[in-house]
């Protein structure tokens, strides 16, 4: 038997689209136990927050290809998802200010977030799913 070395698990798939296809099957088991983690009605400023925006279904998919990458586990200080300390800090400083460093860019974030094709209501949307932990 073969063990696992860190060569062999830093070794590319050789089939790219299984690659992809496996980083959004995870992100999406992710989106899944965070949100059955994080449903806390006691929340107030994240339950509010964006209280209009909704996600489609298209448009987890599209979050899970382009937000998940960071805000799943948090790489570059990213505010993970359904963390609600992360979230009330941010959100604290109003709608506006999160929704411009999410079109913008802020610290390590990339203007847009990686999402090229997103409307300022998708981003809005997203915030509210990340903050929400998937909920509401």
């Amino acid at each position: 038997m073969r063990s696992l070395t860190a060569a062999t698990l830093a070794r590319p798939l050789g089939n790219h689209r299984m690659s992809r296809s496996i980083v959004v099957v995870c992100a999406l088991a992710c989106v899944a136990a965070v949100s059955a983690c994080h449903r806390d009605a006691s929340n107030t400023s994240v339950s509010t927050a964006f209280a209009d925006a909704k996600i489609t279904d298209l448009g987890k998919a599209r979050w899970a290809r382009t937000c998940a990458m960071c805000h799943v586990r948090g790489e570059g200080g990213a505010p993970k998802m359904g963390d609600a300390a992360a979230w009330n800090k941010r959100l604290a400083q109003g709608e506006a200010v999160v929704l411009d460093h999410a079109i913008n860019g802020f610290g390590n974030m990339p203007p847009l977030g990686y999402c090229q094709d997103c409307e300022r209501d998708d981003l809005r949307a997203y915030i509210r799913f990340m903050a929400t932990g998937g909920g509401a």
